[in-house]
């Protein structure tokens, strides 16, 4: 039998909210925001700039705030991890909206690069190969899977070009993720009907497709988005175009755009360079520059075949090695390879033949190493690496003129080229592994003379001696080349401290610093014709085509980061901008440092043509730089995403690069402007208003690359006024502690968690998922907590409603008194922690803490708990300071709360953040932590006492069941016992407030003085109060309470009774117990304890129970 479908009708009747609240602001245009009226008697904005008229004092009095993310690429819909990114922005937003502040929030679309093109490609070759249906195409049983494609409403399009636009499920999806092998398929699996997908051939169409998608989503959600300012990248949008092309000019004008060759990541298959949004996988990974050395084969090793002898004929042949420390070559012992590594012997220039991986040949074919043509590799013939063992080399620039290849167990075909020069007085991975070989030549297979050459020394340092590799094995104990972890240790130590501090022993350049000789030995060999320059990925690329990247030496248009007046301002802008935390800060400071020449060109994909070159196209990364700017003017040029032309009526041919000068960077009015001078200055207005961007959410990952190219292109073309001010970056977001991943199944979309959980749950979730850099966490038992958690409040708020008339009015109790005191100090915690973007605590203030609140005034105040009543004014106020807490977060929740309970006309997008009724009582709020404690004190020393047995030697416990009719005693003291007052001055008088620390000298001396230097219950007492001291200083010697206890508990009594079932409740002051029992007025057979009012204390009342 199958399992019921699960009950949802409580998530029914929230999401039933959400679309009323939805309907409302989407008819009312809430989240429309236009910049501050032109001040009083400026009759034009043409006006307000001509007269000088300070933007600075508009602000001022109109204060505005904006905010963006990273605008999502259109090749699928928006999943969890974006919604995450983007709550950070829509919770700011609802909050600054609270503050008074016109919020402007809004979203545009990525479409630039290859990932479209490149899928729109595969469309047509699968059509191609199987029909326009794709019918042609039977995939084999095993492969078949059922794929559940949630139904989402149809979209909208806005250029009416698609009859039926999407209904997507899955986020972007490609092969690798999907296991999938056709384009087709992954369509299919995004839910895509099969009978649409050919419509997918053409790239524009994507265009068409998914950003309605996005649109809709996000407006489910509940995302406070201006959408009139919505646009495409690409020439799709002819206006963002004009301002790509401005942008670029500028910075070409600038000269921070240069053309030359220059090393970059390269698809073969794609034939051009293949930056971070155009990989699959590898984003962020750069060249690496080695010195390939070359070393002359000089006698071939025994088990080298006469084919191979015979295919390189009479050519020289050299094993060529990359190495990062060319200036350790004099060194070399012996040459490694791995002996399961087939190797390629390749025809190289001047007729030589290279021994290198295939890998690395390839690399090298693009890098112009090679004759021939870009590309082109001609092997001759292949060999393994164990047959290749007992070769006779010729070390370039090496101390001992021959030596022998050996076999290395970590040798790698995917890193450098697969053979590696042995320096092993200075690589302690050389130097184990050689003392291996000496150890065991047999079964290594090798003759003992071949590893006969000692380590020699080439470089000194003041900590490891000229022998650091074999000083530091021995240090670490390594006792094998296997030995892998101690081995990157080792290396690591040896590597920093001989480039940082090492002096060279040998050489032209002897008795020079390392860092000075590195380079000078590396062209010394390259002048000598025994090395090149040589460079691969750090780690492996895969493009969007699946090709595995290569290192190319191509001629190029590239961004000059990294050059030292650019990254000066760069770093001067980082130093102002607001990253909430270090690790921000601290990331960023690392990318400026090595972050250099980037290419910002291409000739395949989409994307706006370079300027001055159209057979380019500008990549990606760089056309999604300053477009932030873009927003503050794109709804008063176009009325939809298209670009069709919007409100002031301005052609697109006469958005020139100098009327964007105009508007965004304060030049000069055109004098041949086609636009009229007050729509011009409009636009300008517009964006000096909104300017500069407040803040940006955005993942880590993007830090490497677009959060640092952002920063690098407004230090460039903006002046410092109107820099960004804050950066907010998140890590990435698990899903119920698991990695979202689509080829596991653990995956949502922004649409799915909407219909699963509602907009309000799934936004309390990631609220709840964490702030800081680190991962987070949403968590769906967190959701659906959330939605029984939204559903009760409306019922409570409901029922209130309904009883009003029924609640307490009138001047307030103490209950009342201490109630509010909290709600205000939770409202002012709550302020504080939305205002440092801590929404995780601001949700824990306004939700959980402020419902304990109101639970616990509940409790004590409630008419069926013995109290005196809830009070009508406290718990109306209660409702709307929840609700209103709760905005930025449950918009929808508080809109209904605001209007339906609370009678509003207008919507709580609306309204102001909630203020406190007066300042914060500190007194009253300590009280009311004291109460709260009260029934957990009783109930826990009832329970002590319950567990308590006479131990040997000691008088019976007299029996006490908890179960039967019972009553307590509270003692209540005012006064500390007086061995403790001389305790506490003691310490007083060893205290030093201006260095904040103890005597303790000076107090042991005091002790014993007054005698108490061994007292068993003065010096516990006298740590514990020490401690405390140092913690809180000052504060701690003032021991007596604030409030009267007495009064508090007498007051608690109804609440005690309902809660722990006393039938009788005694509270009595201990010095009017102890003058009763001195008096005789009642005694110990009575029930009235010596002992018991002795241990009482301000703050620690003790307790006496029994039965009746």
């Amino acid at each position: 039998m199958s399992n019921p479908p699960p009950k949802t009708d409580k998530r029914d009747t929230l999401v039933a909210l959400e679309k009323t609240a939805q309907a409302a602001w989407a008819a009312d245009r809430t989240f429309e925001t236009e910049p501050a009226p032109l001040p009083e008697g400026v009759a034009s904005y043409a006006d307000f700039f001509e007269s000088g008229l300070s933007m600075e004092e508009v602000q001022a009095k109109h204060p505005k705030w904006f905010g963006t993310f990273p605008y999502a690429y259109m090749n699928g819909s928006l999943h969890l991890g974006h919604a995450f990114t983007i709550s950070k922005i829509e919770f700011a937003a609802g909050f600054e909206r609270m503050r008074g502040k016109r919020v402007l929030f809004p979203v545009g679309y990525h479409a630039t690069g290859m990932p479209i093109k490149t899928s729109a490609d595969k469309i047509i070759r699968e059509m191609e190969l199987f029909g326009e249906d794709f019918a042609g195409h039977v995939q084999p049983a095993a492969e078949e899977e059922v794929v559940e494609v949630v139904e989402a409403p149809k979209a909208a399009d806005p250029k009416a070009k698609s009859a039926n636009p999407a209904k997507a499920k899955k986020g972007k999806l490609n092969a690798k993720s999907t296991g999938l092998e056709y384009q087709y398929q992954i369509m299919e699996l995004i839910g895509v009907p099969k009978d649409e997908i050919k419509q997918f051939a053409d790239p524009i169409h994507w265009l068409e497709y998914f950003p309605p998608i996005a649109k809709e989503d996000l407006s489910n959600l509940g995302a406070r988005v201006d959408w009139r300012r919505q646009f495409l990248t690409t020439p799709a949008n002819p206006y963002y175009d004009t301002f790509v092309r401005w942008q670029m000019n500028k910075l070409h004008q600038q000269g921070r755009i240069k053309f030359g060759e220059r090393y970059t990541i390269y698809s073969p298959k794609d034939g051009q360079p293949c930056m971070d949004h155009d990989r699959q996988s590898g984003e962020a990974v750069g060249p690496q520059e080695y010195t390939a050395v070359k070393m002359e084969v000089l006698e071939w090793g025994p088990d080298v075949s006469g084919d191979v002898k015979q295919a390189v004929g009479g050519k020289k042949v050299f094993m060529v090695a990359a190495t990062l420390r060319p200036e350790t070559m004099y060194g070399q012992t012996n040459a490694f390879v791995g002996t399961g590594i087939e190797y390629g012997l390749y025809e190289a220039k001047e007729g030589e033949v290279w021994l290198v991986t295939e890998r690395s040949a390839r690399n090298m074919a693009f890098q112009g190493i090679f004759d021939g043509a870009r590309g082109d590799l001609r092997k001759v013939a292949s060999v393994k690496g164990a047959d290749v063992i007992g070769t006779k080399i010729r070390p370039p620039f090496g101390i001992v003129p021959e030596v022998y290849v050996l076999p290395m167990e970590g040798v790698l075909a995917t890193k450098g080229t697969g053979v590696v020069t042995s320096v092993p007085s200075d690589s302690p991975d050389d130097w184990r592994t050689l003392m291996d070989l000496r150890k065991k030549a047999d079964m290594y297979k090798i003759k003992p003379e071949w590893a006969a050459v000692d380590p020699i020394p080439v470089l000194s340092t003041p900590k490891f001696g000229d022998m650091a590799a074999e000083k530091l094995c021995t240090e670490l104990k390594i006792q094998s080349q296997r030995d892998t972890k101690l081995l990157a240790e080792a290396k690591e130590q040896t590597y920093k401290e001989g480039f940082y501090n090492g002096v060279m022993t040998i050489g032209d350049f002897k008795g020079e610093p390392v860092q000075e000789a590195k380079p000078k030995v590396r062209q010394q060999m390259m002048d000598a014709g025994l090395a090149v320059a040589y460079a691969e990925p750090e780690s492996e690329v895969i493009s969007r085509s699946a090709d595995v990247c290569v290192v190319a030496l191509v001629d190029q248009w590239y961004l000059d980061y990294g050059e030292e007046e650019w990254k000066a301002k760069a770093e001067s802008l980082l130093k102002q901008l607001n990253t909430y935390v270090p690790e921000t800060r601290h990331n960023f400071e690392a990318v400026l440092n090595w972050l250099n020449q980037w290419a910002c060109a291409r000739s395949f994909g989409l994307g706006s043509k370079l300027p001055w070159d159209p057979q380019f196209l500008v990549e990606s990364l760089s056309d999604s730089t300053i477009y932030m700017s873009y927003y503050t003017v794109a709804h008063l040029l176009h009325e939809d995403m298209w670009g069709k032309e919007g409100k002031l009526g301005i052609n697109v041919d006469d958005m020139t690069d100098a009327m964007w000068e105009y508007v965004l960077c304060d030049g000069a009015f055109p004098a041949d402007s086609k636009v009229p001078k007050e729509k011009a200055a409009e636009l300008k207005y517009s964006f000096q208003y909104f300017y500069p961007l407040d803040i940006r959410s955005s993942g880590k990952d993007l830090i490497p690359n677009h959060l640092t190219f952002w920063i690098y292109n407004h230090a460039a073309i903006f002046p410092e006024k109107h820099w960004p001010r804050a950066v907010r970056c998140n890590g990435h977001l698990m899903l119920n502690g698991k990695k979202m991943s689509k080829s596991t199944g653990n995956f949502l979309t922004m649409r799915e968690a909407t219909q699963k959980f509602g907009a309000d749950a799934v936004r309390l979730t990631l609220a709840d998922a964490g702030d800081d850099i680190t991962d987070a966490n949403f968590e769906e038992t967190v959701a659906n907590a959330a939605i029984l958690r939204l559903h009760t409040a409306c019922l409570w708020a409901e029922e209130m409603k309904e009883s009003a008339d029924k609640l307490r009015t009138g001047e307030f109790n103490e209950f009342d008194r201490l109630f509010q005191a909290e709600t205000d100090r939770l409202i002012e915690a709550a302020y504080n922690a939305y205002d440092l973007m801590e929404f995780k605590e601001a949700l824990k203030l306004g939700l959980y803490d402020f419902e304990a609140a109101r639970n616990w005034y509940r409790q004590v105040a409630a008419q069926e708990y013995g109290g005196p009543g809830l009070h009508k004014d406290l718990i109306f106020g209660w409702i709307r300071a929840n609700a209103l807490l709760l905005a930025p977060f449950t918009p929808h929740f508080s809109d209904y709360i605001y209007r339906t309970i609370l009678g509003e006309k207008g919507s709580v997008q609306s309204a102001p953040f909630p203020k406190p009724s007066a300042a914060v009582d500190p007194v009253a709020i300590e009280q009311l932590e004291y109460a709260k404690a009260v029934v957990d004190v009783l109930r826990s020393a009832e329970t002590a006492l319950a567990r308590r047995k006479g131990g040997k030697g000691k008088a019976p416990v007299a029996a006490f069941d908890a179960t039967k009719p019972k009553g307590v005693r509270i003692y209540v003291s005012s006064e500390f016992p007086e061995w403790q007052n001389r305790c506490v001055d003691i310490v007083q008088s060893a205290w030093d407030e201006s260095t904040g620390t103890i005597d303790d000298v000076k107090m042991r001396a005091a002790l014993t003085e007054a005698g108490l230097g061994k007292d068993k219950k003065a010096m516990p007492f006298i740590q514990l109060f020490k401690k405390k001291v140092l913690t809180t200083g000052k504060r701690a010697f003032g021991r007596t309470l604030p409030f009267s206890e007495l009064d508090t508990i007498k007051l608690l009594i109804p609440h005690i009774k309902s809660q722990l079932k006393y039938d009788v409740i005694d509270v009595v002051a201990a010095s009017e117990a102890k003058a009763k029992i001195a008096e005789g007025t009642v005694t110990e057979a009575e029930g009235w304890s010596t002992e018991r009012v002795e241990a009482s204390e301000p703050g620690a009342p003790a307790v006496q129970f029994w039965n009746l």
